[in-house]
């Protein structure tokens, strides 16, 4: 059965309308992940002897400190890890059984990326530990303790990532210990560096870990077997309904049209509102670099860096999925007399305005130097005028639909945060940091921030004759889109 389910997945993966996009980004994911593994491997073997250098005792220093790494691993997991789903409900009405389907289902996690990069950190860690004359039964137990903690990760975003009261408990959770910790009202650490420790000095304690795993395990098994069915999430919370007009952008035409239909969208959807959320989050992104908190970030290229984020979280969360926010009824759409320019025009309008709102919220950044501010309203004109038009081009070759009837998940659906999206946005954030490095070379500030700016001016200038060539390239790729959206696996 299992290797009917194989089959299937490649099947699946082989036919899709977007293989060739798929297959070219896999290619580069797969570059990434053998340099970040390359990294892993080293910062690993390295690790002993830094720590040595720095009069520190290697496996205890690291012990402390693995609270902070599994919080972290399990934040970068609920934002990025897609989590492995079969296309369920066709199986349903097959005699296949379900138990062997959900099994199935949550056991490609296991093969995930998240999981395996980490072993290539604590394998050549705890070899040199070996080499180095620690005891060699205590640091295998640690490692299967480890092991268990990093499947534990796996097991509980997969549970957090469905079950919106457990993921806003550990939001506040983290919220919390992070505020006690920066102000040294509280500190985890010495609770739970001795526990980690105690994964070495007592053999038996790493079996607590092992017990949990298999508990999230049996948990996230009967969770969704529970929901196993083909009307599951199809009844609704019954609610007062209410309507809304917005009759005031009646008078923009046929952009005021699309500028309500995408108002409407983004209140009434989950995964749409999460926009709002993450982009008000994008704009404390500033806090890391302008504090002086982290001595590496402080630097003028790094600030303009989180100008852009700061100003354009908007952008890179909304924007590079234009236009499949729109997938459930875009066959229809293009049925219709729609010119595309009135179409992708609203989308420029809702990413500007969006932009100019976080550049106004982020005043708040006049505390660390207007010359602070200022680079975030250069970094700002820049994404106006330059990458606006970027994401709406990248867009045309955006394929990946988003079911905005999925309300399940603290995020709706979670094809919305991908790596493959986020590459995308690397070519958005070179040029303008190359354009301010000129100014840098000739160790002028104020011309770098002048070309950044000015870039997004003539953008804004020759904003006709770009979007004549997104619409034409949105006509060229309209029926190979069409085709993607209809393909729901």
């Amino acid at each position: 059965m299992i290797k009917k389910f194989i089959f299937l997945e490649w099947k699946a993966f082989i036919r899709s309308a977007s293989f060739g996009k798929n297959l070219a980004m896999k290619i580069l994911l797969g570059f990434l992940m053998i340099y970040f593994s390359l990294i892993f491997v080293g910062m690993g073997v390295g690790a002993f002897y830094i720590l040595k250098k720095m009069n520190l005792e290697p496996l205890q220093t690291v012990n402390r400190f693995l609270i902070y790494y599994f919080l972290f691993d399990l934040i970068v997991r609920l934002m990025l890890q897609a989590i492995p789903v079969l296309n369920i409900k066709p199986l349903l009405v097959l005699p296949f059984k379900k138990p062997t389907i959900v099994h199935f289902s949550l056991g490609k996690t296991a093969l995930s990326f998240f999981n395996w990069i980490h072993a290539l950190f604590f394998i050549p860690f705890s070899v040199v530990l070996m080499i180095e004359g620690y005891d060699v039964v205590n640091i295998l137990f640690w490692n299967l303790a480890i092991i268990s903690l990093i499947y534990i990760n796996n097991f509980l975003n997969i549970i957090l990532s469905n079950i919106d009261k457990l993921f806003a408990a550990f939001l506040v959770l983290v919220i919390a210990l992070g505020t006690a910790q920066y102000y040294k009202l509280f500190d985890i650490t010495a609770f739970t560096a001795p526990f980690f420790q105690g994964l070495y000095e007592i053999p038996g304690l790493s079996l607590v870990p092992v017990l949990v795993l298999v508990g999230l395990y049996i948990f996230a098994f009967k969770f969704f077997k529970n929901n196993l069915y083909l009307d599951a999430g199809l009844s609704v919370k019954e609610d007062i309904a209410s309507t809304e007009n917005l009759s005031w952008l009646n008078q923009f035409g046929t952009v005021g049209t699309f500028l309500k239909n995408d108002i409407k969208l983004i209140k009434r959807n989950k995964r749409s509102k999460t926009t709002i959320f993450m982009s008000f989050l994008f704009l404390f992104y500033g806090l890391l670099f302008y504090s002086g908190g982290i001595e590496s970030y402080d630097k003028p290229v790094m600030h303009l860096l989180a100008g852009i984020f700061v100003s354009g979280g908007f952008l890179f969360v909304f924007g590079q999925f234009v236009p499949s926010w729109d997938s459930s009824y875009y066959q229809l759409m293009m049925t219709q007399n729609i010119p595309y320019r009135g179409y992708i025009m609203a989308k420029w309008w809702l990413i500007v305005i969006a932009t100019v709102v976080s550049t106004i919220l982020a005043s708040f950044y006049l505390y660390f130097g207007w010359q602070i501010y200022v680079t975030i309203v250069a970094a700002a004109i820049y994404n106006i005028g330059v990458n606006s038009h970027l994401v709406l081009l990248g867009g045309a070759f955006t394929k990946t639909p988003i079911d905005l009837s999925n309300a399940g998940g603290a995020f709706g659906d979670k094809k919305a945060f991908n790596v493959s999206a986020m590459l995308l946005t690397i070519p958005k954030i070179l040029l303008p940091l190359l354009l301010y490095g000129l100014g840098l070379y000739f160790n002028n500030k104020a011309l770098g921030l002048s070309l950044v700016a000015g870039a997004g001016v003539l953008g804004f200038i020759f904003k006709d004759k770009v979007f004549s060539l997104i619409e034409k390239r949105y006509k060229v790729e309209k029926y190979s889109t069409i085709s993607a959206y209809k393909q729901k696996n």
